[in-house]
């Protein structure tokens, strides 16, 4: 086969540019394999994925066996062609996650690549508390709240560089009432890389944490709406976004989306309402949300099978809703947590070489 060219099994020869547009509609998963076909196909992929493809981060979807070993199906969702990608693993540990890119465990077990395929194991906080609240903030794992026996524990922060762990005051009064617990499924948790930003998801109260000083900064209210009843932040690119369910658990009116650039005070609508979530009360009281680059995922503990999401389209600039629906989901029923990444050829052949890369393509219904 000459350079430049394909062939199909029935001999047809696809010349360069054809080869790369057919290749645009192959999931991402298949494309590693394509690459090693020739030269010629592993120049058309990379092609493909630098012009053709308009990259979208994958949402992870941890489907988790709560006894020991904790095997859980991971089931990749990549937006564009429409698709899952099932991964079977076990892990030694239940896993949780608390903003978009950071699954963590145990005693303290955290991962933030795309994957999670490479795991960091610190020296455990000097309190021990369940279902803390966690980011990593550049090379610091924040971590605050969570269920614990004694009132007011410190926040702890540690330090991948050095291993060590430093406590600092705790979270405010505000963030800590006895109406709002400090657990982490009551707050929605976001980073820049520089703070951690906290709200509770039910009042819409924000605060931030610098863990180069280890000091609280002044809290914002960051509902542009009075009618928000529930919210949901992180990060999309440098655009801080903020997702409100407008009315009340018994009155849900729809879902808008916000966004700020850098300034908290002044949050612009980029969305009109999504109206699907009216009649899903269980939907919404369990709902959560991952974000990466222009890119956004609603999800809910409660119906793993359904996901909403929201992107910027390259060409118009323009924000649009779209759904994901997974028949099979709908058997989930144990633990289930989320994150978000964009996934590239690098990290699937890393997965492949660590044996944690067992892929299987399927189809899913979505607009």
């Amino acid at each position: 086969m000459a350079d430049g060219e394909g062939e199909t099994e029935a001999g047809a020869v696809l010349h360069g540019d054809v080869l790369a547009l057919t290749l645009s509609y192959v999931p991402l998963v298949d494309l590693v394999s394509a690459s090693r076909v020739s030269r010629s196909w592993r120049d058309a992929v990379f092609f493909c994925l630098r012009h053709l493809r308009w990259r979208r981060p994958w949402l992870l979807i941890y489907c988790q066996s709560i006894p020991p070993p904790h095997t859980v199906s991971v089931r990749a969702y990549d937006p564009r062609p429409y698709g899952l990608s099932a991964i079977l693993r076990a892990w030694p540990l239940l896993l949780l996650s608390s903003h978009s890119a950071l699954l963590y465990g145990g005693r303290l077990s955290f991962s933030s690549d795309p994957l999670h395929l490479t795991w960091h194991h610190a020296s455990s906080p000097s309190v021990d508390r369940s279902y803390p609240v966690a980011a990593l903030v550049g090379s610091r794992l924040v971590v605050a709240g969570g269920m614990y026996e004694n009132d007011s524990p410190p926040v702890e922060v540690y330090n991948t560089r050095t291993r060590t762990w430093s406590a600092y005051y705790s979270m405010p009064a505000l963030l800590a009432s006895l109406r709002v617990p400090t657990a982490s499924f009551w707050h929605s948790v976001a980073t820049d890389g520089q703070r951690m930003y906290i709200m509770q998801t039910l009042t819409g109260a924000t605060h931030t944490f610098d863990p180069d000083t280890g000091a609280w900064l002044q809290p914002y209210d960051l509902r542009p709406d009075r009618d928000v009843f529930y919210s949901l932040m992180g990060f999309a690119g440098d655009r801080l976004v903020v997702v409100g369910v407008l009315g009340n658990l018994d009155d849900v009116k729809g879902v808008k989306v916000w966004g700020s650039m850098g300034n908290l005070r002044h949050v612009q609508e980029l969305l009109e309402e999504l109206q699907d979530l009216q009649d899903d009360i269980y939907y919404v009281s369990n709902m959560g949300m991952c974000s990466s680059k222009d890119f956004l995922y609603l999800h809910s503990q409660s119906s793993p099978h359904l996901v909403f999401w929201c992107g910027r389209e390259d060409n118009s600039g323009a924000w649009r809703w779209g759904t994901a629906r997974d028949p099979r989901g709908r058997n989930f029923r144990n633990w289930v947590v989320y994150t978000c990444a964009e996934v590239g050829m690098g990290e699937l052949r890393e997965a492949a070489v660590t044996g944690h890369g067992r892929f299987v393509v399927t189809t899913a219904e979505g607009r």
